[in-house]
């Protein structure tokens, strides 16, 4: 529960603290668009159970796979995507420390 907790908590305030650091003149709208990112995760509807506590979402789930993550690092070199991509990348990130983060507890 708390892993959980922590987990959604970090999903909202890493793009905060990476918008207003890296984008100091417009970090609301920065970080809006990559909080939007988290949209990522209707890939866990195609899911039963659509929600599992100890499940790695890294290489389950479709758009957690490593050919989309690829995708996600292209989507951060150009610029008119860089903040999706820059989301997606934290969100991704986000959930492979979840990943380890069972790892360590016994869950995976």
């Amino acid at each position: 529960m708390l892993r959980t907790a922590v987990h959604m908590a970090l999903h909202v305030l890493v793009p905060a603290v990476v918008a207003r650091l890296a984008f100091p003149d417009r970090w609301k709208g920065a970080w809006i668009v990559m909080v939007s990112t988290m949209a990522v995760d209707l890939d866990h509807l195609v899911a039963t159970p659509v929600f599992d506590p100890n499940r790695c979402s890294i290489g389950f789930h479709p758009l957690h796979t490593w050919p989309a993550m690829v995708v996600v690092l292209g989507l951060t070199a150009v610029s008119k995507t860089r903040l999706v991509g820059l989301g997606l990348a934290i969100h991704m990130a986000l959930d492979g420390l979840d990943c380890l983060w069972m790892g360590w507890a016994g869950g995976v």
